[in-house]
């Protein structure tokens, strides 16, 4: 109950000052003695989680891409555009939202921390899979975690894996089974709906492909100040956009 508690008041803190449009927006809160809630706006298409596994639904090569880079955007703002740099903390696609445009908002931030002026601090972990290893070692936070936790997003939604899926041990991670495929091909770890050989666009997707899951590779290095930053991620992403050739590949 106590956790709950702030982990509520954590959230207010956060969203009340937030004035950008892809993190979550609050529209109201509510409290009294047996209830505690946050009014948020609707998202009419759900959760990305959700929508990237079900049977009924198909999110393309630039779906997906306009989506991540929404998030990059939120990101951005967290870490550099707030008055206070702020951590996320659980970055992952159950926590990104989508609204009738297909717009993603970042949402959840009830272990965001406001990070002040130091660099890095020490937090509750994060969600297994999605966490940077020196959460799991110290519980310590920075801006660099983060983008450790949307990398490892930017892997699941291009392979359609979790990285807790029974396949990934402590010898085989999501990380180590992409990285793994530039020895081979990506085909190996790609979605299948998103790349097949009859395709007549095949060699230009996989090219597509292969240099977004790359990216992932410096975003997720083990020493967190080896890791790009969210801003560079968020430029690369935004070249992938601008190619003439990913309105067609998607």
């Amino acid at each position: 109950m106590e956790r709950a508690l702030r982990s509520f008041d954590v959230e207010c803190e956060v969203l009340s000052g937030i004035r950008h449009r892809n993190p979550f927006k609050i529209i109201s809160s509510c409290t009294s003695e047996d209830l505690k809630a946050l009014v948020l706006e609707y998202m009419p298409n759900g959760i990305l989680a959700k929508r990237l596994y079900s049977n009924e639904f198909f999110l393309d090569i630039l779906q997906r891409l306009n989506i991540l880079i929404d998030v990059a955007s939120a990101l951005e703002y967290l870490h550099f555009g707030y008055s206070i740099p702020i951590v996320h903390c659980d970055v992952k696609l159950s926590n990104v939202l989508l609204d009738q445009d297909m717009v993603g908002h970042l949402s959840d931030f009830g272990i965001a921390k406001l990070l002040g002026e130091e660099e890095s601090m020490t937090q509750t972990l994060a969600t297994v899979g999605y966490m940077a290893s020196e959460y799991g070692r110290e519980g310590r936070v920075s801006r660099a975690g983060d983008v450790y936790s949307y990398d490892i997003m930017l892997m699941e939604i291009f392979t359609k894996k979790k990285p807790t899926n029974k396949i990934f041990t402590e010898e085989m991670s999501l990380r180590h089974w992409v990285s793994d495929s530039f020895n081979r091909s990506i085909m190996e770890v790609v979605d299948n709906n998103l790349l097949t050989m009859e395709d007549a666009l095949f060699l230009m997707r996989e090219q597509c492909l292969s240099s977004i899951l790359s990216l992932s590779m410096d975003c997720t290095r083990d020493l967190p100040h080896d890791r790009i930053n969210i801003r560079n991620v968020k430029q690369t992403d935004g070249i992938f956009y601008e190619g003439d050739e990913l309105e067609t590949l998607g």
